[in-house]
Parts: C-alpha cells; sequence; structure tokens
C-alpha cells in the first residue's frame, strides 16, 4: 500500500511538472499550402537544381518529389531506427552542379558494439540510386539508447562542411570530453578530412573533427545570412533549450550549466553560468523542444525579412523569431497545431517550406 502510494505521487508530480504552457501568441495573419501530402516523418529536405525535392524520411526511405510524383531513392544506406534515430539531414554540396555530391546524416549500426551511433555519409544521384557512397565520419561506440543522435548539417563559405552530433543520452561523459563522440559540432573537408586549423589537434587522444562541444542535442544548425556566423539550437531537459552561435574550440556548458532541469523537476546543475563555458544566446523555458531551423532571407514576408524560424515539436508550431541586435527580441507562433514541425527550408523561389510530422511538406503564405 505504501509503494502504491508513493507511486501515484511521483506520477501526479511529474504530471504537475510537465504541464507548463507555453504562452507565446498565435500570429493569424497567414495560410498554407500543403505541397508534399501523406509524409510520415519528414526529418530533412533539400531542393535540386531543377526545385524538385529529396525528402527524408526518419525510418530510412528518401523520397525524390518531382512534377507531383514521389519516387522512392535505391540506394539508401541502412538505418538504425531507434528512439529518435534514423535517417537524419540531407545537404547539397554549394558545388553540387559540378560535383553533384549529396550529404547525408543517419544513425547507424555499423561498429562492434550493438546498438548504433550518428554517421556522415555523401553520394551521388543517378537514375534516382545513390552511387559512390562514401561514409565520411562514423561516431563510436554504439549504444542502443534512443536518445539523442542530433543531427543537421552545414557548409561555410569556404567549403567545411559542419555536422552535429548529440550525446545520446550520456550526459556524464560524452559532451565534455572531446575524446569522445556526442555533444558535438563537427567540422570536416568536404572530403571528410580534418581541416589542419580544428581547434584540438594536437591534443592527446582528441577526437580532431570536434569544432565545439558541451552540446546536448542539437537539431537545427544554419547559416547567419548576413553574418554568415553559425547558430544552432539544441534540445535542454525539462527548460533550457538553447539558441547557440558556434565558435571554434568553445564550450557550451552541458550539463555543467543548464536553465533546465530534470524531467521530474529535481535539479541537474545550481549552476548557469561559469567562467570558461558559453551563454546561450537566447533559451526557452518551458522547453518548445524545437527541430529544423531557417533565417528569412528573402523579400517575401513583409516585416519578416531577418526572422529566424525555429519548429516546435512539443507544441507544434513554427516559432517566428524576431531579432534586434543580436537578441530575439519577439516570438510568435505561426502553423499553430498544424502538427509537430520537423524540419525548415527557404525555397529557391524565396518562399518558406516546412516538413510537418504525419502530414507532409507545407508552403507559408504570409496573408497580411
Amino acid at each position: 500500500m505504501k509503494f502504491v502510494s508513493q507511486s501515484v505521487f511521483i506520477i501526479s508530480l511529474i504530471s504537475l511538472l510537465t504541464c507548463a504552457q507555453d504562452k507565446t501568441p498565435i500570429n493569424n495573419n497567414h495560410s498554407h499550402e500543403v505541397v508534399v501530402s501523406e509524409l510520415n516523418n519528414p526529418w530533412a529536405f533539400t531542393f535540386l537544381p531543377d526545385n524538385s525535392m529529396l525528402i527524408n524520411e526518419k525510418a530510412g526511405k528518401i523520397i525524390h518529389f518531382k512534377n507531383g510524383t514521389k519516387t522512392e531513392i535505391k540506394g539508401v544506406p541502412s538505418v538504425y531506427n531507434r528512439g529518435q534515430g534514423g535517417l537524419l539531414d540531407i545537404k547539397l554540396h554549394p558545388d553540387y552542379k559540378t560535383n553533384g555530391w549529396i550529404y547525408l546524416t543517419y544513425a547507424s549500426s555499423e561498429g562492434e558494439e550493438k546498438g548504433g551511433h550518428t554517421a556522415l555519409m555523401r553520394a551521388k544521384l543517378k537514375d534516382n540510386n545513390l552511387i559512390e557512397k562514401e561514409v565520411l565520419y562514423k561516431a563510436t561506440p554504439n549504444t542502443t539508447r534512443g536518445q539523442h543522435f542530433g543531427s543537421r548539417i552545414v557548409f561555410d563559405d569556404q567549403g567545411y562542411l559542419y555536422f552535429t552530433i548529440g550525446e545520446r543520452g550520456n550526459r556524464d561523459e560524452n559532451p565534455q570530453d572531446i575524446t569522445r563522440d556526442g555533444g558535438k559540432v563537427y567540422r570536416l573537408n568536404d572530403d571528410g578530412s580534418i581541416p589542419d586549423d580544428n581547434p584540438f589537434i594536437g591534443e592527446k587522444n582528441a577526437k580532431t573533427a570536434i569544432y565545439s562541444y558541451g552540446h546536448r542535442n542539437p537539431q537545427g544548425m544554419v547559416i547567419h545570412p548576413e553574418t554568415r556566423e553559425i547558430w544552432t539550437h539544441e534540445h535542454g531537459p525539462k527548460g533550457g533549450d538553447e539558441i547557440n552561435i558556434i565558435a571554434s574550440g568553445k564550450n557550451y556548458g552541458w550539463p555543467v550549466i543548464t536553465y533546465g532541469v530534470n524531467y521530474i523537476g529535481t535539479k541537474i546543475t545550481d549552476k548557469t553560468a561559469q567562467p570558461g563555458m558559453e551563454q546561450p544566446l537566447h533559451y526557452w523555458v518551458p522547453s518548445i523542444a524545437p527541430s529544423g531551423m531557417e533565417f528569412i532571407s528573402s523579400d517575401k514576408y513583409k516585416g519578416w525579412k531577418g526572422n529566424l524560424l525555429v519548429g516546435s515539436l512539443k507544441f507544434q508550431y513554427l516559432d517566428n523569431c524576431y531579432i534586434k541586435d543580436g537578441k530575439i527580441v519577439k516570438e510568435e507562433r505561426l502553423l499553430d497545431g498544424l502538427g509537430r514541425v520537423r524540419s525548415v527550408n527557404q525555397g529557391p523561389d524565396g518562399y518558406i517550406y516546412v516538413g510537418i510530422e504525419n502530414l507532409g511538406i507545407v508552403k507559408l503564405i504570409k496573408t497580411k
């Protein structure tokens, strides 16, 4: 009887602590058009030069959407589809028209240990088949945990490739240790080799692909259209989702500092700041569970140019973030209640396209 009473108390406590509501106001001056329907979990998508789309379904399929028709791509690598793991990001090389390289991140079971970890691959597309596949990076060791694979990809103006890997649910060992994979932003040359000026070259036993560390689970990364800085966001625990500007060799603090708490409300740490650790540009309490990230750089949306868009999985909306003097000064909900927003891209036509779970990809249209 005592055990039952304690269990009921714990369940009630968890329910009480997890019912925080997001009070971000709704902007109704927009609508949407479904462009690609009947998708389960469009984790990422990209536009080819002919304006068709390549769409990653988390379960392990790449779909080529062209002229209203969906064709499944063959030769996709086997994915470890467990929990948050599966087929993740997809990005074209900046010089794709010349070299044809497509880059993928995915949860891979390759390796001696059971389970999986995040991998980065490049390949080319021919006749709806992936060819010339090369695994450029595979994190180790595998684990059967289903949490925190990351992962997003960007290229900077010098042609360096950056990608993220979450700390795989091992906060006590991975994020603060540069000899271990997980909880990091990585930087490679486009062929997978390590740049000579990566920050941990020469450090004993370091994973020299690491560019920054102390991250929890970054599922958003984008280049700022004007400053050209790398912006990321990452999931916190209960509260403490963050936006960060990434710099070489910097420590972003997880789990030594955080604005979040454990899911049952207990403290992870008493610290929200510490010397040698970066402060987030912005954080959310309660957590919105961010995924997907894009700046509006076109003129299609009057009054929104320069805004940052972040998907909310938890509250099912697209967060429209207004930025002034390098700070987020206002937020509002777009596409409210349409579904869990997983991916966001600005298309070649300047419009914003949004991948929504159990719906598809929609085009954002401003009405006023």
